[in-house]
């Protein structure tokens, strides 16, 4: 899922970036970044800093789709990012532990992590520490929702500074993300069939409860745009459509676009006005 989510979407992406049309900005890449360690592995991110007009701005790129989380030569993917870096904003990728050896609760805590280490390193990636946003696809769009809806101010007894610091983000986008996995549990009355395809998803409801987004949404969350295919089978837009009222009944800032003829994945058009809504929503959230 993770590969077809960012074929989908890199097509519209490449054109706005190519060089040719005189609309590309350098950006300086930083690859590998440790954020931190499990089971004796590095947890890892790449930064691409722009090297002009930098706005000091942060958004981080969950990288996941199914929970799967891979690594990409950072120089293959940058042009996905090229329409944030373009506008001045640094950009990480964050890979987390991936299914099917780590679950959704351990992906979920190691991208809380990333925040805490971005946050607390802000000086040195020249970003402002309270102006990060999120945004992922799918499952990435999950773990985005997450991290908005779900922080935390850090845990002032740790002896690891990094988990002092706050894992709270300032704005949200999230793609055809799951919202409510209570129904994707492997005991939920009405599963899909499809889910028996990702291990992630082996889990019961009363698990699944506890990294579901739209059970934890409240008033100090922060704005969040939504964006769901219609036609959408694997991921319904009745988990857009849910914490999109909830949000409204908490007074949260939210938008949800629908897009009528696609599915789990933007083609063409669609892809193309989901990016620029994406883009507008970090700047106006995001930008001073």
């Amino acid at each position: 899922m993770l590969i077809r989510s960012l074929t989908l979407l890199l097509c519209p992406i490449l054109l706005a970036g190519n060089p040719t049309n005189g609309f590309a900005q350098e950006v300086q890449i930083t690859p590998d970044v440790v954020y931190g360690h499990k089971l004796g592995l590095a947890m890892t991110c790449d930064a691409f800093t722009p090297t002009e007009n930098a706005n000091g701005a942060a958004v981080l790129f969950m990288v996941s789709g199914g929970w799967y989380s891979g690594w990409t030569a950072p120089e293959q993917s940058q042009a996905l990012f090229r329409p944030l870096t373009n506008k001045g904003f640094t950009v990480f990728a964050v890979r987390h532990g991936s299914s099917p050896r780590f679950s959704i609760a351990e992906a979920v805590a190691d991208v809380r992590r990333s925040v805490r280490f971005i946050r607390t390193n802000a000086a040195r990636f020249h970003i402002d520490p309270e102006r990060i946003g999120v945004y992922g696809m799918s499952a990435g769009g999950h773990l985005s929702l997450m991290l908005g809806t779900a922080s935390d101010e850090g845990s002032t007894e740790a002896k690891d500074p990094v988990e002092r610091a706050s894992d709270h983000v300032n704005a949200v986008v999230a793609f055809v993300a799951p919202t409510d996995l209570r129904i994707m549990a492997q005991d939920a009355p009405d599963r899909l069939p499809a889910y028996d395809r990702f291990p992630a998803l082996e889990i019961d409801q009363k698990t699944a409860a506890k990294d579901s987004p739209l059970l934890h949404v409240s008033a100090d969350d922060p704005p969040t745009l939504l964006l769901a295919g219609v036609k959408d089978e694997l991921v319904p837009i009745d988990h857009s459509r849910k914490i999109h009222a909830a949000f409204g009944e908490a007074n949260v800032e939210s938008q949800l676009i629908e897009y009528p003829e696609s599915g789990h994945g933007f083609q063409g058009d669609d892809a193309q006005k989901a990016i620029e809504a994406t883009v507008d929503w970090f700047q106006t959230h995001l930008t001073k």
